[in-house]
């Protein structure tokens, strides 16, 4: 839907002359009571200092490269294990329908925020339920951006190390301090996290996101290209020099591969599955349910993005999306075709069954160690802005504040990081609740209580689209929540995370 040309001013600048706000004010609160009132111009054009308010510079290219790098999350690593138990199709079918559901999301996002010119998800929720809608979608957004930060450390943590100790061919067992992940996270979260986390808007970031979507790409191309140098069955790392085919018992088979003939056997575990249903199928859909979640950062960015519009903002979300869906895709179906359903949960881990001193491997996995790394100063800011929104949301921008919020949080992660790992389980939880939250339910709500009824096209029917799009997020969060407690009950670890 085309945005009104009220709408437009607003979203522009934040200002509108008097006849724009005469036409704006039937649709506010009549009682001039709601904290997102104070985000509209007053009366005489002027409207009261926030520390969100500044002229948005960031260009749409730097736009697409943070929501892109915000949605891009380790999780990618595991799609490869999500299509071995869906098959191609299935798998296909079901991240194209959550790409447009995470689309469809951001629209609803973007109307109930174009219609009141609030481009705060706090705020939002202050709009559509007062306090307690405020304080929900905060604490949503700060859970769910330190579960993710606390995981991207974690990886950090527990990669690095090896990467260097396979790059050196170090002894596994010395105490070196650069094979320590304590010091390793510490090391990286102070030279890199927290200088970039200390930038005054998300849009310089833009740079390091395009360098961090470049790595990705790398991976993607990696795992592309070892499609077509690993056989199938590939064959095991034996530390003694030998080597054996994993697919198959080879002594069995052995004369097969001696006169060149691929037993049939083999031929049936390296093809390929359209439609797989089994076990493991069920919990592949909160993993790609929340392949796309990027709705906290939507708004920040939608407020740096330079003479912006919903249509604009929609535009560089689908772009997002689209490239994501892209890459998403062709690492799935590449890793899915050299292991077929031999593929592990953590696609990385399977190549080191074949040689874990692969260079080009190792190279992949910096790649990713450093992609990961540049993507939590981006989920770091959201947080931020969402702890401001509630403790001083009347004040204007504050260096010190800034920087102490930002040291405090990554202070804070490090030290669940390395001090209490086992709690990041917890988090898990947190996920399962606070995404659907934010990608599917609050998006709805909002729009349901924000948004007139003749502001809506085709009368009511967008509000009930809404209402099934949260009744839908409510599906997703009792999923992922049941099989959750079914791993912990059952002392397994199935249901891996998406992001």
């Amino acid at each position: 839907m085309e945005p009104s040309q009220s709408e437009m001013n607003i979203l522009s600048n934040g200002k509108s002359d008097m006849k724009t706000q005469m036409e704006e004010d039937q649709y506010e609160d009549p009682d001039g009571a709601l904290e997102s009132a104070e985000f509209l111009p007053s009366a005489d054009g002027k409207k009261p200092i926030r520390f969100t308010d500044f002229e948005g510079k960031t260009s749409f290219g730097m736009s697409v490269f943070n929501l892109g790098n915000a949605i891009m999350g380790s999780g990618i690593l595991g799609l490869a294990y999500a299509m071995a138990n869906t098959g191609v199709l299935l798998f296909l079918f079901l991240l194209t329908a959550v790409a447009a559901l995470s689309s469809y999301s951001i629209h609803l996002l973007l109307k109930a925020s174009g219609i009141v010119g609030i481009r705060a998800y706090e705020q939002l929720g202050y709009r559509a339920f007062g306090t307690p809608g405020k304080m929900a979608a905060g604490i949503a957004i700060t859970l769910q951006n330190i579960g993710a930060m606390s995981s991207y450390l974690y990886i950090v943590k527990s990669e690095l190390p090896l990467v260097i100790q396979a790059f050196l061919k170090a002894d596994p067992n010395s105490d070196l301090w650069y094979l320590n992940g304590n010091y390793l996270v510490i090391m990286v979260s102070a030279s890199v996290i927290l200088p970039l986390a200390l930038m005054k808007q998300l849009g310089y970031l833009g740079y390091t996101s395009g360098f961090s979507l470049s790595c990705m790409v790398f991976f993607l191309t990696a795992v592309t290209y070892k499609k077509f140098q690993i056989p199938c069955p590939f064959e095991e790392f034996s530390i003694n020099g030998t080597s054996t085919h994993h697919a198959v018992n080879v002594s069995g088979h052995a004369h097969g591969y001696i006169n060149g003939a691929v037993p049939a056997e083999d031929d049936a575990h390296c093809t390929p599955q359209m439609f797989t249903i089994n076990s493991q199928t069920a919990y592949t859909i909160p993993i790609l349910a929340f392949a796309f979640v990027c709705h906290p950062e939507v708004l920040p960015i939608y407020t740096e993005l330079r003479n912006p519009t919903k249509k604009k903002m929609q535009k560089v979300s689908n772009i997002s999306i689209l490239v994501m869906y892209t890459m998403y895709f062709l690492a799935a179906l590449f890793g899915y075709l050299t292991f077929y359903g031999n593929v592990e949960p953590e696609l990385l881990h399977t190549y080191n069954r074949i040689d874990p001193y692969d260079t080009l491997i190792l190279c992949v996995r910096v790649a990713v160690l450093t992609a990961v790394t540049l993507t939590v100063p981006i989920v770091l800011f959201p947080v931020r802005r969402a702890i401001q929104q509630m403790v001083f949301p009347t004040k204007s921008f504050n260096w010190i504040r800034h920087i102490s919020i930002a040291v405090i949080l990554l202070t804070f992660i490090n030290m669940l990081v390395i001090f209490a790992p086992n709690i990041l389980g917890i988090f898990g939880v947190i996920g399962a609740t606070s995404a659907p939250c934010l990608i599917f339910i609050f998006p709805a709500v909002f729009y349901i209580r924000i948004v007139p009824k003749d502001k809506e096209p085709m009368t009511s029917v967008p509000k009930i689209l809404a209402v099934c799009f949260a009744a839908l997020g409510v599906s997703f969060m009792v999923m992922s929540l049941s099989f959750i407690i079914i791993d912990w009950t059952t002392g397994t670890s199935r249901a891996a995370g998406g992001h």
